[in-house]
């Protein structure tokens, strides 16, 4: 990581704020520009009795020039951006990822920095370390790591509080980069020149849906050809909740409109459609299920199966999404379903308003499952490819 000199940082992210507020204004003017020739666009569409043109979501306004902004500009140019490389969607989301870790933060790092000051780090100060983190639901496993390392550390050396931050934010990192890691695939993507299956599983209530339709929005915006299976049919706002987000993401829906339609029926239709239009994901919505009742982990496998005799060389892909402030629980089901779902990733929800933002922490060392999305917001923007640079700092960023 790039380091700035603290006393210039404030400056630097000033410059970036002018720069962004100069891009902001030049891009409204061109939409004022190219508000006739939209209009035309449309009334000639009409004519044709063709599809009018895709729907666009607002692009985030620019903010006060505040800590968040500054805190944002800082961890961007910490990762070698350069002020002309950064936009207001980075510094919207970073901005989200650090007030929906202000829960966590509240009860871990501000009370963390009031017990360690700018004293050295005491075995008694270690043990407070491992009450807080414990409390934030890194979980048993991650905690016995991280307060290790840190008392070998400490009887090798004297630790201030400031240093003892900075040691605790690479620690945790280590934690969360390591199923990363091992999984071979820093960024989850979809390949190109082959059809992507990603399945979202996931017990009911956690956002499977919304996070579906997110995706899809995400997917769409990069350039993928994106299409999404409706399997969700034993839940009969799923397909209207999904259409929805179809709409607004400009993405298909396949679907069935049978009662209690056969899911894996479903998928089997959207990979011929998908074939047929050479999509490059197939985002495919299951139905919420509890990791105890085997009937549905059943149509889970019976869906598989359909994929690999339909698609054999596709590349799939199992999601876990977990709902953050479900804490140990969702860690339960984590481990569940690890062990029937052929999971490979997991993404993490509603990280916003909870206090319990630190499972992710332990679904990577307990579950050794790698994460590869999150999301900090209600909007279809408020999704984004985990970056565990990002959240340790978010999580761990000071008053």
């Amino acid at each position: 990581m790039t380091n700035i000199n603290s006393d210039n940082s404030r400056e630097w992210a000033a410059q970036a704020y002018a720069l962004l507020k100069k891009r902001q204004e030049e891009q409204k003017q061109e939409l004022e520009r190219q508000e006739e020739q939209k209009q035309e666009l449309i009334d000639i569409s009409n004519k044709e009795n063709t599809s009018g043109p895709s729907k666009t979501i607002a692009d985030p306004e620019l903010g006060e020039f505040d800590d968040n902004f500054t805190w944002s500009a800082m961890i961007l140019a910490a990762q070698g951006k350069k002020i002309n490389q950064i936009s207001i969607d980075e510094i919207d989301w970073l901005t989200k990822l650090r007030r929906g870790l202000e829960e966590t933060r509240k009860g871990f790092v501000t009370e963390l920095l009031d017990k360690l000051g700018d004293d050295p780090l005491t075995p008694e100060s270690l043990d407070d370390l491992e009450t807080l983190l414990i409390r934030a639901d890194v979980g048993i496993n991650s905690t016995d790591k991280v307060i290790s390392s840190l008392r070998t550390k400490l009887n090798e050396e004297v630790v201030g509080g400031e240093a003892g931050i900075k040691f605790l934010k690479k620690e945790l990192k280590l934690i969360i980069d390591k199923p990363i890691k091992n999984s071979g695939t820093d960024l989850l993507v979809p390949q190109k020149g082959k059809l992507n299956v990603w399945l979202l599983v996931g017990v009911n209530g956690v956002g499977k849906t919304t996070t579906l339709g997110k995706l899809a929005y995400l997917s769409s915006k990069s350039n993928y050809k994106t299409l999404i299976a409706a399997a969700d049919t034993f839940r009969a706002a799923a397909v209207e909740q999904l259409k929805v987000w179809g709409d607004r993401s400009n993405v298909d829906v396949i679907s069935n409109q049978s009662k209690n339609a056969d899911p894996a029926a479903v998928v089997f239709d959207a990979i011929n459609s998908a074939k047929k239009r050479n999509v490059d994901l197939l985002l495919v919505d299951t139905a919420g299920r509890l990791q105890t009742k085997n009937n549905l982990m059943d149509e889970l496998a019976k869906i598989k199966k359909i994929i690999d005799k339909k698609v054999p060389d596709a590349i799939v892909e199992s999601l876990l999404v977990l709902d953050a402030s479900q804490g140990q629980n969702g860690l339960k089901q984590a481990k569940s379903f690890a062990k029937s779902a052929d999971l490979s990733g997991a993404i993490i929800t509603k990280l916003d308003g909870t206090s319990r933002g630190g499972v992710s922490l332990a679904v990577s060392e307990e579950v050794n499952l790698p994460i590869r999305f999150i999301g900090a917001g209600e909007g279809i923007k408020d999704l984004r490819p985990f970056n565990s640079y990002e959240f340790v700092e978010a999580m761990l960023a000071d008053k």
